[in-house]
């Protein structure tokens, strides 16, 4: 990979980290717990804290100001169930409500408070690398092996609803696909983003991770899912870090959830690719 980005030296303070922690906590409260008042105390806890460790020590950039960016993010999307649907007002509602969480704190940052945290830097490092390219070869391989295991063994795919016409085959594949970028867009480029800004780049990413996975719950990946999604999560921050660049996150994003689309399909329709996959 590319030299990496610009590493944080942000030394790990007590009030941040828990501040950090208090509004991340928000997420399990939210989506997996589905405790909305849990939630909602949490983050006015982390708030909280935040404003009071901004006035312990002073910053150029407010812990408080970007914890509420995250905070609106969070609430917008707890505002609608996440359970997965195609009908025509599921996939408007997703798409009002997951593109709110994105552009609200983006506009946000960008026009009310003046700055320029949140950025989406599409081509970042440049050039991929050879590293890169076998990476996108390993990401498909791995997907392949581990993925019709984990959503057929588990039952987890019945989460999904079934897809047995073109048209919801159709709606799926651009369900799957849209909520990946999303994924990329509202936790490592928000989320991620403003997180580094008061803690060290690992615990950053271990905070995003809390929030990425708990949603991904509530989405469906449950059962033993977080043993799949927590390092997923993980290591899409590092990767962003190393390589700066929103294109290659979004596609090693893409490139696994083809494959959680082809799982899908065939776990609602036996006999259909049964020649695609080991199980």
């Amino acid at each position: 990979m590319p030299a990496a980005q610009t590493v944080s030296r942000i030394p790990l303070r007590t009030w941040p980290l828990a501040a950090s922690l208090l509004v991340a906590l928000a997420a399990p409260a939210f989506f997996v717990l589905l405790t909305p008042w849990l939630g909602w105390s949490l983050l006015a806890a982390g708030l909280v804290a935040a404003w009071w460790a901004d006035r312990r020590q002073p910053r150029d950039a407010s812990l408080l100001r970007d914890l509420s960016l995250i905070s609106v993010g969070m609430l917008i999307v707890s505002a609608i169930p996440l359970a997965a649907e195609l009908d025509d007002a599921a996939m408007v509602r997703f798409t009002l409500a997951l593109g709110g969480a994105v552009a609200v704190p983006y506009a946000v940052s960008r026009f009310v408070y003046r700055d320029r945290a949140i950025r989406f830097p599409w081509r970042g490092g440049g050039r991929w690398s050879r590293f890169q390219w076998v990476w996108l070869v390993a990401v498909i391989v791995l997907g392949w092996l581990i993925l019709p295991f984990y959503f057929i063994s588990s039952g987890v795919y019945q989460n999904w609803p079934v897809v047995d016409t073109p048209d919801l085959i159709a709606r799926l594949f651009i369900g799957v696909g849209a909520v990946g970028i999303w994924d990329e867009l509202f936790f490592i480029c928000t989320v991620f983003a403003l997180l580094r800004r008061h803690l060290p780049d690992p615990a950053a990413n271990v905070v995003q991770a809390i929030v990425f996975v708990s949603f991904l719950w509530e989405l469906g990946y449950r059962a033993w899912g977080p043993v799949l999604t927590i390092p997923f999560a993980l290591l899409q921050g590092y990767i962003f870090l190393r390589t700066r660049s929103l294109a290659y996150v979004v596609t090693v994003h893409l490139l696994f959830d083809a494959v959680v689309f082809g799982v899908l399909v065939h776990a609602h329709n036996p006999g259909l690719v049964d020649g695609l996959f080991l199980l």
